[in-house]
């Protein structure tokens, strides 16, 4: 790829990324500090400021490195959001609502970005293939985002949930996983595919879980902003 196609593939990635990750990450703040928890206000995280989230290695490097190597996805993460969950009203029934206010956020911004396709008309035919690649990616990347948050293991949002509406005896060892979860989900989504394909094996995790479900909510928002 050129220097052009570098800088074609960035500019049509980094708005969507950016609002995707700051709205995720602000929502988590916002409904925290709703319920009891001003931790994220008093920390400057309820904000647009896309700065307050951005995690150099998550945000910036892994990112970068996939869209240099033109990668077949696109992976990253932001600063998590501090909660204190004993400050909440109701801990255990609140700490789902803050897990699920970061999809929810997802969801409703690649609808947003679904419904942005109606204004085609008025862009300038010679910046309408960025405009409709940015809107693309932009449904894409936040449904990726939340469907993949919503995978039920800690740290991930879902995890969360699971924790919240499990029974004690299968709730307290799910929680205690959180420390290790994103080592596991590195392992399972990179370590072992790569391993697998030295081995000629076809071992695609990520897509066999994530595939049918992205496609289906994909197809749903097309359908509901109108474009079907």
């Amino acid at each position: 790829m050129d220097v052009s196609g570098i800088i074609y593939s960035i500019s049509v990635w980094i708005i969507p990324a950016l609002l995707a990750i700051t709205l995720h990450e602000a929502a988590h703040g916002f409904v925290a500090w709703k319920l009891g928890d001003d931790t994220a206000k008093r920390l400057g995280r309820v904000t647009f400021n896309p700065l307050k989230h951005i995690d150099p290695v998550g945000t910036v490097l892994i990112p970068g490195v996939l869209l240099l190597a033109q990668a077949p996805f696109l992976f990253g993460y932001a600063k998590p959001v501090p909660v204190n969950f004993r400050a909440l009203g109701n801990p255990r029934r609140d700490m789902i609502w803050v897990a699920l206010a970061g999809p929810g956020m997802n969801f409703l911004l690649a609808f947003v970005f679904a419904l942005c396709f109606h204004l085609g008309p008025l862009v300038p035919a010679v910046a309408a293939p960025w405009f409709q690649a940015t809107l693309l990616n932009g449904i894409v990347l936040n449904v990726v985002l939340a469907v993949f948050n919503l995978l039920p293991l800690p740290p991930l949002d879902g995890g969360r949930v699971a924790v919240g509406i499990l029974p004690d005896a299968l709730a307290r060892p799910l929680a205690r996983m959180e420390r290790y979860g994103i080592l596991v989900l590195i392992g399972v989504i990179f370590l072992l595919p790569m391993i697998a394909r030295e081995f000629g094996w076809a071992f695609d995790p990520f897509q066999w879980l994530m595939a049918g479900p992205i496609s289906s909510v994909v197809n749903l928002i097309a359908i509901m902003a109108g474009l079907k």
